[in-house]
């Protein structure tokens, strides 16, 4: 990316350290997010993107689940570092883990968005699926992308 930022992706035993930390300060100091929901147990059985800048520090991160029986894998934990923000690494994130979905010959992704973030992923594609919910104490929507 133009402004320094590495995207890749990792496997949780390569980047836990990195990657709880960008989960940390998001999910839980920030938005207020119990420890005991934000780690559910599944990080080791999923795929990770981590961006990182040009000394190696993180700025942020997301993950795919394998596909379920229907064949859609599921996108969450995407979360960015304040002083990130704007800078489009929610974008290169959101396309590795597609582009990752897409090369496994997944049928859908799905995630579920806070709803701050609905216009972001209908920008990459992304429809509503039924109705809002909480989640974590925050207002989220069901979303879907269709890959063939």
């Amino acid at each position: 990316m133009e402004n320094g930022i590495s995207v890749r992706l990792i496997s949780w035993n390569d980047g836990e350290f990195l990657l709880r930390g960008v989960r940390e300060t998001v999910f839980i100091r920030e938005q207020g997010i119990p420890d005991e929901l934000e780690w559910d147990g599944i990080d080791e059985i999923c795929h990770h993107v981590l961006s990182l800048d040009k000394q190696g520090n993180a700025a942020g991160c997301g993950r795919i689940t394998p596909a379920d029986g229907t064949n859609t894998a599921h996108i969450g934990r995407m979360a960015v570092l304040a002083e990130w923000r704007g800078q489009k690494l929610g974008t290169a994130m959101l396309q590795a883990l597609v582009e990752y979905a897409h090369g496994r010959g997944y049928a859908r992704v799905d995630l579920n968005a806070q709803v701050h973030a609905i216009p972001f992923y209908r920008r990459y594609g992304f429809a509503e699926i039924g109705v809002g919910f909480i989640d974590a104490g925050l207002p989220h929507i069901r979303m879907q992308l269709v890959l063939r």
